[in-house]
């Protein structure tokens, strides 16, 4: 993602920050709509809603389990967002993205909304819920490089609402040292966690272990759901008396990922050290207000 200095507008028509947000690169042609669902007649009601669009129908769950999402275009949003808002349970929000001068056409969002798929899989942040997700649609060359700046401002608007679909979890620390990874162990492994500490939370890296069973303390517990639900989503597979992370997850806090692995209530603050022992408060809180 381009990381160049932006300037972005956030406009709210009903005067509301958790209503709908209209959110815009000033010197861009295109601008995304953040419509919460229980918004979504007053959006249906917006000259914007009218024009040719991608969109994306998102949730973002709080306990831990990962965010889902569905891509689409239309040249109809009134029929085929009321028809989604009919038939799919999962989301909680549509984000949609259209020109401000009325010059998205439906072969922009073909090639859009496939590029979008592709993107969103590649980066493995959100579950998509598109299926096969179709084959790249034939775009003349001048029309694909107009999506590519499209689908570029479309990423940075969707980060800044909120929803970093494109992104990697740990797109920022690829680069990063050994200084930069965390562990949480215990003496006999049978928890062997790995992760970073990012700007956005926590990431425990793939491979990481940690305990299958639960302490009987949270036994019932939200930690216990929570836990299960990292097993049935597919990001905790179990491995014998283990639990094994098959892939990169953020977690909203240390402690929660610290949960995750142990398998009992957590100071992820205290749990997560660097090589040197060094606790993750001490690197990341106690450096910055001592």
């Amino acid at each position: 993602m381009n990381t160049s200095p932006k300037t972005i507008q956030i406009y709210l028509p009903n005067g509301s920050p958790t209503g709908i947000r209209v959110a815009e690169i000033t010197t861009r042609i295109v601008q995304l709509i953040d419509v919460p669902r229980k918004l979504l007649p007053e959006f249906l009601a917006m000259p914007e809603s009218k024009q040719v669009a991608l969109y994306f129908l998102v949730s973002k769950p709080d306990d831990g389990s990962e965010p889902k999402v569905y891509v689409g275009q239309t040249g109809d949003l009134k029929t085929r967002l009321g028809e989604h808002d009919s038939r799919k349970d999962f989301w909680e929000r549509a984000l949609v993205l259209v020109s401000r001068t009325h010059s998205l056409t439906q072969t922009h969002a073909l090639f859009l909304e496939w590029q979008s798929i592709q993107t969103a899989r590649k980066a493995g942040r959100y579950v998509d819920l598109n299926g096969t997700g179709g084959s790249r649609p034939h775009t003349p060359a001048p029309l694909e490089a107009d999506c590519l700046e499209i689908f570029e401002t479309g990423g940075a608007l969707l980060a800044t609402l909120g929803h970093p679909i494109f992104e990697p979890v740990v797109q920022t620390t690829k680069t990063a040292g050994p200084d930069e990874l965390f562990y949480c162990k215990t003496a006999n492994g049978d928890v062997s966690g790995k992760g970073i500490y990012t700007q956005e939370g926590f990431v425990v890296l793939a491979s990481s272990r940690g305990r299958k069973d639960n302490v009987p303390s949270i036994a019932g517990t939200s930690d216990a759901a929570f836990r299960q639900k990292l097993i049935d989503s597919g990001v905790m597979k179990e491995e014998g008396d283990q639990v094994v992370f098959v892939k990169d997850h953020l977690f909203r806090s240390p402690s929660t990922a610290a949960v995750a692995l142990f398998g009992r209530t957590a100071n992820g603050w205290i749990e997560w050290k660097n090589q040197q022992g060094d606790t993750l408060d001490a690197v990341k809180r106690q450096a910055v207000n001592g």
